[in-house]
C-alpha cells in the first residue's frame, strides 16, 4: 500500500500530465495542477521544487518504462528494427505530448558522454541497444557506444524539434534518421590516406 506522500505525488504527476497535454506546459501554472489534483499549491511546493520538477518526473515516468525494449533486446532482435522502433514510440509519444517533448529535446543542462547513473534513461537505453548491435556487428565496434548514442539523439531531437514546431511528421523520416546515421554520410570506399575512410 502506497504512503499517503506517494499517493499525493501520483496525484500531481497524473494531473499534470493530462493538463500539460490539454494547455501544453507553458500554459499550464501549479494552481492548474493542484486543482487538477485536488490538492493545495502548498501540497504541491512540499512534494516538487517547481513545475520543471514536475515536467522532469514525468518523463522520467516514460524513460523507467523500457522493459518491452529490454526484452526484445534479450532475445537478440535484429538491432536496427529495434532502434527503428524505439525512436518512432518516442516520435508518437512526442506528437502526443509537444509541450514535455520540447522540454525533453531541448534540456537545460548540456548531455553527458556517461547516461545518469541513478535512473533509467533514453539516452542509456539508445546506448545498451547500440552495445547489442556491436555484438551482433551491425555497429562499428571501434567508437564509444556512449558518443554513438549522444549523435544518434543529437540528430533525432533536432529532426523531432523541427517536426514539432512545422506539424509535419513521417515515420519515414525517422526511419531516415536511423539509416543515415548507422550508415554514416560519407561514401563507401576504401581508405583514404590518413585513415580516414
Amino acid at each position: 500500500m502506497l504512503k499517503r506522500t506517494e499517493r499525493s505525488r501520483n496525484l500531481i504527476l497524473d494531473a499534470a500530465d493530462a493538463t500539460f497535454r490539454e494547455a501544453g506546459y507553458d500554459s499550464t501554472s501549479m494552481e492548474d495542477i493542484a486543482r487538477r489534483a485536488g490538492l493545495t499549491r502548498k501540497t504541491i511546493y512540499n512534494l516538487f521544487a517547481s513545475k520543471e520538477d514536475i515536467a522532469l518526473r514525468l518523463l522520467g515516468r516514460v524513460e523507467a518504462d523500457d522493459a518491452r525494449y529490454r526484452k526484445r533486446m534479450a532475445a537478440d532482435e535484429d538491432v536496427l528494427l529495434l532502434l527503428e522502433a524505439v525512436l518512432l514510440d518516442s516520435a508518437r509519444w512526442s506528437r502526443a505530448n509537444p509541450s514535455l517533448a520540447r522540454l525533453a529535446l531541448s534540456p537545460t543542462q548540456r548531455p553527458s558522454l556517461e547516461p545518469p547513473p541513478d535512473r533509467p534513461s533514453f539516452q542509456r537505453l539508445v546506448r545498451d541497444i547500440l552495445v547489442l548491435g556491436q555484438r551482433q556487428g551491425v555497429i562499428r565496434d571501434d567508437d564509444d557506444p556512449n558518443f554513438m548514442a549522444l549523435v544518434l539523439l543529437g540528430i533525432y531531437g533536432q529532426a523531432m524539434l523541427t517536426a514539432l514546431a512545422t506539424g509535419q511528421f513521417s515515420e519515414d523520416d525517422i526511419r531516415r534518421v536511423v539509416r543515415i546515421v548507422v550508415e554514416g554520410i560519407g561514401a563507401h570506399s576504401a581508405k583514404r590516406p590518413g585513415g580516414v575512410i
